[in-house]
């Protein structure tokens, strides 16, 4: 087998496969290049080198049978496409989320025992994670509004990396590197394990000795993924999400065009899903009040221009949050509207006014067939609901 760049690729060839090229194409067989003319479509579709067998190459006529299969960029779906309803995918995304942290505790027990973490299941789940979330991004999105007050190390990395890798298929990232944000958000804070628990499980506000303390877990995280083999994107988020545009971000002080994309995403995604995040010592923030700090954050800390499309992406009342109509129905957001972010699907299932639990009802505020708006998020503990039950007696049954 010869690597020849595609400049160098001459009608008769026998092409085995592409090895470099500027897209995501894919030959449908090997085969012979026919023509002057096939090379030229190669070009264009973006291949910058392929491997020929030169044994097959024919220096006469080309035979008609096993012709190349000119490339077809593979075609990118709209960001919000849904290929099953939220309800279908929403067992397979609870197993993938069940396992998610199975695997996390594994990690920790194997780090604290001085083993290394093996990477590939790891691998395994974020692919998982990639294909719910295109199938129905709705159904894990859901999921990480689900939160256990003392299970936040374990599910914060979870919930971080369903979030990354919704956002990078809004952005219509290649699967490839959407892999690998999503492996490297599952994994980002593994280095908080090696933080002394009266630090890491501290309620109150650190003291400068406690949060230099703290800040080593950033470096521990890039440490224990280089050792079990991780390299680039995965590592970069892991070791650099607390790095801010203005250099005032740690372990390293990167600032500006020092800080990649995928940093910038995972370094908004992070802080978000810990402003809303229950904890013993607090309440989750709505969702609406960590996007307004995190815009405060702007651009010192934070890409203005990334963060708009997370919030496009997560919309305004994400899949999740609790909400509260014109009708005083209280319900759940359970599918998001693209078209029209502001007017989700909401299942309700309890009457502020009433003060009572109400039959559960589906309601389109897209429909022009509702008369209902939303009027704002709530807190459960506002109207004494028992949301944890009713996640799990309706939303996950």
């Amino acid at each position: 087998m010869k690597i020849v760049p595609i400049s160098q690729l001459l009608p008769g060839m026998f092409v085995q496969s592409v090895t470099k090229q500027t897209g995501r194409i894919k030959i449908k067989n090997q085969g012979w290049v026919k023509t002057q003319a096939g090379i030229d479509k190669l070009k264009k579709a973006g291949i910058l080198e392929v491997e020929i067998d030169p044994d097959k190459t024919l220096t006469e006529s080309v035979p008609e049978k096993q012709p190349l299969d000119i490339p077809t960029p593979i075609k990118k779906r709209a960001p919000w496409q849904k290929v099953h309803s939220a309800e279908q995918e929403m067992g397979k995304a609870k197993k993938l989320y069940d396992e998610a942290r199975t695997l996390q505790t594994k990690a920790f027990k194997d780090i604290k025992a001085g083993r290394d973490i093996d990477i590939t299941p790891f691998r395994e789940l974020a692919s998982g994670f990639i294909d719910s979330v295109f199938r129905n991004q709705d159904a894990l999105a859901c999921l990480t509004q689900m939160r256990q007050k003392d299970a936040y190390l374990l599910e914060h990395s979870i919930n971080v990396s369903i979030l990354m890798s919704i956002f990078a298929k809004h952005l219509n990232i290649e699967k490839d590197i959407i892999e690998e944000l999503t492996t490297g958000a599952l994994l980002h804070d593994i280095g908080k394990i090696k933080i002394p628990d009266e630090v890491l499980n501290k309620p109150g506000r650190f003291t400068e000795a406690e949060f230099e303390i703290m800040k080593n877990h950033s470096l521990f995280s890039k440490e224990i993924l280089e050792e079990a083999g991780l390299t680039g994107i995965a590592v970069d988020i892991a070791g650099m999400h607390h790095e801010r545009l203005d250099g005032k971000g740690y372990p390293f002080g990167k600032k500006g065009e020092e800080i990649s994309q995928y940093v910038r995403m995972a370094s908004i995604v992070d802080v978000y899903d810990a402003l809303t995040a229950e904890r013993v010592y607090k309440a989750g923030m709505e969702p609406i009040k960590a996007f307004k700090i995190l815009k405060d954050g702007c651009p010192d800390s934070f890409d203005p221009v990334l963060l708009n499309k997370f919030i496009q992406c997560i919309g305004i009342h994400p899949v999740g949050t609790l909400v509260r109509l014109s009708s005083q129905k209280i319900g759940l957001v359970t599918e998001s509207n693209p078209a029209t972010p502001l007017k989700p699907v909401v299942k309700t299932f309890y009457s502020a006014k009433h003060s009572r639990y109400t039959e559960i009802k589906d309601i389109d505020l897209a429909s022009k067939r509702t008369l209902d708006s939303l009027e704002s998020a709530v807190k459960a503990k506002e109207y004494n609901i028992d949301i944890e039950r009713f996640y799990k007696n309706t939303i996950l049954s």
